[in-house]
């Protein structure tokens, strides 16, 4: 009997001693886990790419064993932040080309035109972000310039919003575009009956097909570009708006063979072969990749005047912007998707696309239950119009727009019509839910950007002084909720990333700084000091 009690006892002992073996545990954190509570934590234990605990650092420490143990010294811990709207190979592709992101006028675009083509020459000459709005002169350029500095080498110049372009008198020559040239959707821009060099949105189709194809090898380095910026600023999940079937594939490919780590949600590019082959195929779904989207263009950008408006611009009397799909293919598009598993997801800018997609939501709609379609910016409402948002369907927005457009949003608007536009709150208040991204590289990548954009709607110099439309800012907690949990809501990703809870994956980020409580002047300072995907240290 003594004998017996003895070995029940020494049992007992080591039972109570032996810890769990894991991969990774984190103590000592200030941990956001953005549960349904909302709830904080200071540890998580990590196995299998996974989290398996999350709680209090003693109470971890004492029950799991770890390979590697992190003490995170007090730092702060959010999810792995998720850009619900973005174009991730777009900004791997302008890695490669001219970067004119903050030229201060068209003189300096020229400048970095010529300096470029000086240290890597190219016999087609592309670059990308140049924005007249933030020039003294703020009118469209013309290519006369780049005629005279470069009259037998196509040049074409992409806006920062990807909605108008311009070229040279060589790319017009070899695209065919002469003054007689007649398209829909869009704009060929003529002074004195001349094309003056500016493509706004579908005719930029005609310059696009006379680009030199980039390279398996020039496409596999602009996506881990790509990839390299996104993690260095604690993005995990990416949401590309917009891929062609092979960029797809080729993703799945780095994935599968490890070359690449994140996460990649996937809008199929609204082409007919596109569609008719993943349509058919049905969602495609990997522990990094999600297909299961399709990516349509209702109209242009607010910054081209190309945003499709009920009533002509303020600023431009007897234009109305313009659909790049035109309302009976969204119609059908709609009734397309709707009878298959797939979200349709769709650019609306202006108040008149705006209503042409919400009522081909609703009919196509009709009698399905948690589709989770969006709408990717719902820029500018309509009063009435906010209501749609009542019957599941997701506003996907990027609140650095509202900070970019506030200087002349209400030149291009008026007044009142501004007030219904870049409206998150009331759109989060109709939805119960936002999905934020950025848009890069039409913005900056930096999700922290967006963070401050939503709760200060301030530029980083602080102006305006008290906010911009500040009836319309989000809260902290809504803010992070609408770049992790809710993100991850409108990809059906919900119960494997978002949040830091057990059996989810490991996907999270030591900030610089608490972002949920330094003084917001402070939140575009914060930094991703480390990010983990799966577990992994990828910085």
């Amino acid at each position: 009997m003594k004998k017996f009690l003895l070995i029940a006892t020494v049992l007992l002992v080591f039972s109570c001693t032996t810890k769990e073996e894991v991969d990774l545990v984190v103590t000592n954190a200030n941990i956001y886990t953005v549960d349904a509570d909302f709830s904080k934590a200071s540890s998580i234990a990590i196995k299998d790419g996974k989290f398996i605990a999350v709680g209090d650092s003693d109470e971890i420490s004492k029950k799991y064993k770890a390979q590697e143990q992190l003490d995170a010294e007090g730092k702060t811990i959010v999810p792995g932040l998720i850009d619900a709207h973005c174009h991730f190979y777009g900004l791997g592709q302008n890695q490669q080309v001219v970067d004119l992101v903050g030229t201060q006028s068209f003189d300096e675009v020229v400048e970095r035109v010529v300096a470029f083509q000086k240290e890597r020459p190219s016999n087609f000459i592309q670059g990308r972000g140049w924005d007249q709005n933030d020039w003294e002169v703020k009118e469209f350029p013309t290519k006369d310039k780049l005629d005279e500095l470069f009259p037998d080498t196509p040049v074409a110049l992409r806006r920062i919003d990807g909605h108008a372009l311009l070229v040279n008198q060589k790319a017009l020559d070899m695209a065919g575009i002469t003054a007689d040239t007649e398209t829909e959707g869009g704009e060929i821009v003529k002074e004195d009956g001349e094309p003056t060099g500016i493509l706004v949105d579908n005719p930029m189709g005609l310059i696009s097909a006379i680009v030199p194809p980039s390279t398996k090898a020039q496409k596999i380095q602009a996506l881990k570009d790509a990839e390299e910026i996104s993690l260095d600023y604690g993005l995990t999940t990416v949401n590309d708006a917009g891929l062609s079937r092979e960029v797809i594939e080729l993703i799945d490919s780095l994935q599968q063979s490890d070359e690449m780590a994140i996460r990649v949600y996937a809008m199929v590019a609204n082409y007919p072969e596109n569609l008719d082959y993943f349509l058919d195929k049905g969602i495609i779904k990997t522990e990094e990749l999600n297909v299961r989207s399709v990516k349509v263009y209702g109209d242009g950008a607010l910054g081209s005047r190309g945003a499709a408006l009920r009533e002509p611009y303020s600023d431009k009397p007897g234009h109305f912007g313009a659909m790049v799909t035109p309302v009976d293919q969204i119609e059908a598009l709609a009734q397309r998707i709707a009878a298959s598993d797939y979200q349709m997801n769709t650019h609306a800018i202006g108040d008149s696309a705006n209503i042409v997609v919400l009522r081909a939501y609703e009919k196509a709609l009709e009698g399905k239950t948690d589709r989770r379609w969006k709408v990717e910016h719902a820029q500018i409402i309509s009063p009435s119009d906010f209501d749609y948002f009542e019957k599941g369907i997701i506003p996907s927005v990027q609140p650095t727009h509202a900070t970019s457009d506030m200087y002349w949003a209400e030149d291009r608007l008026g007044p009142e019509r501004v007030k219904g536009a870049y409206a998150y709150k009331d759109l989060l208040d109709k939805a119960g839910l936002v999905a934020l991204g950025t848009d890069f590289p039409v913005e900056q990548v930096n999700p922290f950007l967006t963070f401050y954009a939503a709760v200060a709607r301030q530029d980083v110099e602080q102006y305006p002084e008290s906010g911009f439309q500040m009836e319309n800012a989000l809260s902290r907690e809504e803010t992070l909720k609408g770049m992790t949990i809710w993100a991850a809501y409108s990809n059906f990703e919900e119960g494997e990333k978002g949040s830091i809870e057990p059996g989810k994956f490991a996907d999270f980020v030591i900030l610089s700084n608490d972002i949920m409580t330094i003084p917001s002047e402070d939140i575009p300072n914060v930094t991703a000091e480390h990010v983990f995907l799966g577990g992994k240290k990828m910085k």
